[in-house]
C-alpha cells in the first residue's frame, strides 16, 4: 500500500511540474525541438518528418 501511494504521489508531482512549465512558458508552448533529430534515434541522418530540419539544424516550426 505504501509503494502504491508513493507511486501516485510521484506521478502527481511530475504532472504538476509539467503543468507549471506550460503555465510559465510563453503561450504555453515548449521549445521547438525535433526528437527525430536526435542522433541516437536518427542513425540514417534523415530530415525531421515534422518540420524538415536536418540533423544539424534546430526545429524550423515554432507552432
Amino acid at each position: 500500500m505504501k509503494v502504491t501511494l508513493l507511486a501516485i504521489a510521484l506521478l502527481a508531482i511530475a504532472f504538476a511540474g509539467i503543468a507549471v512549465k506550460i503555465l510559465l512558458k510563453k503561450n504555453g508552448k515548449f521549445a521547438g525541438t525535433c526528437a527525430s533529430n536526435n542522433p541516437m534515434l536518427n542513425e540514417d541522418g534523415e530530415a525531421c518528418s515534422f518540420c524538415g530540419a536536418k540533423p544539424d539544424e534546430k526545429c524550423k516550426k515554432e507552432d
